[in-house]
C-alpha cells in the first residue's frame, strides 16, 4: 500500500489531529509554565509524588488510578514522567489506561522500555504504534532513534526519510533530532541526544 502524504484528505485528518492534539495538550502546557503570565505560577507535572498524577483542572496531585482522569490526559502525563527519567513510573502510569493501544501511548510505553535498556521491546511498541498511524513523526523519530542503538543505520535512515515526507520537509523537530542521533550515535546512547 502507498501512502500519499500530499494528498488532500491526507492533510484534512492530519490538520484536525493535530488541533485534536493542541486542544487536549494545552492544559499541560499551562501546568508547565506555558500560557503565559509569567511568574513562576506554572505547575511542573513532575513534581507530585511517585504514586500521585497531576490534574491541571483541579491544579492538584490526585492518589493515581485509572479513573481519576482521561486516558489522554494520563498518556501525557506517562510521557513528562519519562521525560523526566522517571520511566517505571511512567510505564505504571501507562498501565492504568483504559485503552493502552494508542499511538501515542504506545509511542510513549516504548520509549520508556527503551531507556530502561529494553531496546528491543520499545522497538515492539513503536512498530505498533506505526502500525496504527504511519503519519505520526515522533514515533517514527524514536523508532529511528531505537535502530541507531541496535546498529541498524539503514532503518534508522528509512524513517527520517519518511518523517521528511510527514513533514513536507526536513525543518521539523523530529527529522532534525533524529539526523542529529544518526550523525552522532555515540551521544545517543549515552543519552547525550
Amino acid at each position: 500500500m502507498r501512502i500519499d502524504f500530499q494528498s488532500n484528505a491526507r492533510r484534512v485528518l492530519v490538520s484536525a489531529g493535530l488541533a485534536v492534539t493542541l486542544a487536549l495538550a494545552a492544559p499541560y502546557a499551562f501546568a508547565h509554565g506555558g500560557g503565559g503570565g509569567g511568574g513562576g505560577g506554572g505547575q511542573d507535572l513532575t513534581t507530585c509524588p511517585k504514586g500521585e498524577i497531576w490534574d491541571a483542572r483541579t491544579k492538584r496531585c490526585l492518589t493515581m488510578k485509572s479513573e481519576v482522569l482521561p486516558d489522554a490526559q494520563m498518556v501525557e502525563y506517562a510521557f513528562a514522567l519519562a521525560k523526566a527519567q522517571r520511566y517505571d513510573e511512567a510505564l505504571q502510569t501507562l498501565d492504568l489506561l483504559k485503552d493502552p493501544n494508542t499511538p501515542r501511548a504506545l509511542n510513549y510505553r516504548g520509549y520508556a522500555t527503551r531507556k530502561l535498556g529494553r531496546t528491543d521491546e520499545g522497538i515492539g511498541y513503536y512498530l505498533q504504534s506505526v502500525a496504527m498511524d504511519p503519519t505520526y513523526a515522533q514515533v517514527r523519530e524514536y523508532l529511528g532513534e531505537a535502530y541507531v542503538l541496535k546498529g541498524k543505520f539503514d532503518l534508522a535512515r528509512e524513517q527520517l526519510d519518511t518523517i521528511g515526507k510527514i513533514c513536507g520537509s526536513t525543518d521539523c523537530e523530529e527529522y532534525e533530532d533524529l539526523s542529529k542521533a544518526i550523525a552522532n550515535p555515540d551521544a545517543l546512547a549515552h543519552g547525550d541526544i
